[in-house]
């Protein structure tokens, strides 16, 4: 995925969220909450909202969008560890990929109010959406 307005744009907002920008995890961040399903892929978390495994698992999650976003050239390569990880290890079903994305939609619309247009809509939703298939192409 190259470089591009929409690139940009993401780019652009993302140094504006505040998400990357905490160091003891992000506490507006998405986060899963205590669901049976969650449990699932988390038996050994505290689930409850604020809890250390929570801010732990944000801070990893953010940091490889973080990470994916400097590379967007190269998003395959930069999560082929994260895909094998979750494809082989954890086997989380790939349609997560899909809701998380629309859990950080959320996270950042309420972060950057009216910057959250729709041009920024766009391309962090195309973001998401390669994020999303770069992490469940080891399903097929």
């Amino acid at each position: 995925m190259p470089h591009s307005a929409p690139g940009s744009a993401a780019n652009a907002a993302w140094g504006r969220s505040k998400l990357h920008r905490r160091p003891k995890g992000p506490a507006g961040s998405p986060r899963p909450q205590a669901a049976p399903a969650r449990q699932e892929y988390f038996p050994h978390f505290d689930l409850c909202p604020g809890s250390k495994d929570i801010r732990h698992h944000g801070q990893k999650v953010v940091k490889a969008l973080d990470s994916a976003l400097k590379h967007l050239d190269n998003l395959h390569d930069t999560l082929a560890d994260l895909s094998d990880l979750h494809a082989y290890n954890l086997r989380v079903d790939p349609v997560n990929f899909k809701l998380l994305a629309k859990c950080f939609h959320v996270t950042l619309a309420s972060q950057l109010r009216a910057e959250y247009n729709p041009l920024v809509y766009l391309a962090w939703d195309k973001f998401f959406h390669q994020v999303a298939c770069c992490l469940s192409e080891k399903y097929r």
